[in-house]
């Protein structure tokens, strides 16, 4: 079949591609489905798919000579999930984001979880630069698990030329993301300097596990995967505190903790079991989000820079400098230490 110019791209193509009347397209379009048998549905979708088929006010806009201007200033967010909205850290990171844009005059057009782009309707009406100037990707390795989703990441690499990659990397895309080797590698040499020795890892498997086998490294001391356990809230943190305290009938002198969420699930378990922090345990963290302040003892944390991975991935937008390709901009911002009363 002929390939259709996309600018000229309508449901009637969709349907002739499809092989179905136009009315059927509607009726996905519109979300009435569920009114098409499935099989006709799906036909419908790997036409649009396939067609790169846009929603009318994009092909107006476009015969109008105004296809940029519906974008010039718009930003698109996409997220891992749901629990995102739940979590401090990254809400500061979408506090970064929207004052940011907000300041320079641009909108957010949208925030998507990353699964809601695999249906092709939503992704034609999205993801395209008549829709967005750029678009921020934020945590969203948490959730590629899959060939399809590594193809979704390429299609709309293909779609969007201003793509920046926030907390995380992805090679040929720009990136804002905190030194989470630094970060753990400052923790234990804090942790060392205060007398400590025996010191478990409790956190993401990532970077921050090297920084903290870098530290022992450099002290000439070795560490021991019997003292490293994965977590990445305060549910897992309080279970992998639980364990290391079961399977060893003891606990270390001091946890280093992939994050304040990781850290207040442990202080939980050890009030809960009478040891006294930092007097039995010492416990330190890495984020530094509110709550790290109010907790009883007080965090000692390293600081990241949250709203301002937010903020200076907008700038990237807005200057056009998230290049892509050889030409991507990977920004790691600094830590630092917050010294308070838990180690």
């Amino acid at each position: 079949m002929k390939k259709i110019s996309k600018t000229k791209i309508t449901q009637l193509d969709v349907a002739r591609h499809a092989g179905v009347t136009r009315s059927m397209v509607s009726y996905v379009l519109n979300g009435k489905g569920r009114a098409v048998a499935p099989q006709t549905r799906k036909k419908i979708l790997d036409a649009i798919s396939e067609l790169g088929y846009r929603p009318n006010k994009f092909a107006r806009a476009l015969s109008m000579g105004k296809g940029g201007a519906l974008a010039d200033q718009h930003i698109g967010i996409v997220i891992s999930g749901a629990e995102m909205f739940l979590r401090p850290y990254y809400t500061e990171i979408l506090a970064g984001i929207h004052s940011q844009a907000h300041e320079k005059g641009f909108h957010i057009r949208f925030i998507r979880f990353f699964y809601e782009l695999k249906d092709p309707v939503l992704f034609s009406q999205l993801i395209h630069s008549e829709e967005i100037n750029g678009l921020l990707l934020v945590g969203i390795d948490q959730c590629l698990e899959t060939d399809e989703d590594m193809r979704l990441i390429e299609k709309i690499k293909s779609q969007i030329d201003q793509i920046v990659c926030i907390d995380w990397q992805k090679t040929g895309l720009s990136s804002v993301l905190f030194d989470r080797q630094d970060a753990a590698f400052q923790a234990v040499n804090y942790l060392f300097l205060k007398g400590y020795e025996d010191i478990a890892y409790v956190g993401e498997s990532d970077q921050r596990v090297t920084g903290f086998k870098q530290a022992f490294l450099e002290k000439g001391m070795k560490t021991s995967d019997h003292y490293i356990d994965s977590a990445m809230d305060m549910a897992s943190g309080y279970e992998a505190v639980k364990r290391l305290h079961q399977k060893n009938n003891t606990l270390p002198r001091a946890v280093c903790c992939g994050s304040d969420e990781v850290a207040v699930g442990i202080l939980l378990y050890l009030n809960e079991q009478n040891i006294s922090v930092p007097g039995k345990t010492a416990v330190i963290s890495i984020d530094n989000i509110e709550i790290a302040e109010y907790t009883n003892p007080q965090l000692t944390t390293v600081n990241v820079q949250k709203r301002a991975m937010g903020s200076c991935a907008v700038d990237m937008i807005v200057n056009r400098s998230a290049g892509s390709g050889e030409n991507a901009l990977s920004l790691l911002l600094p830590v630092s230490l917050v010294i308070r009363k838990s180690a």
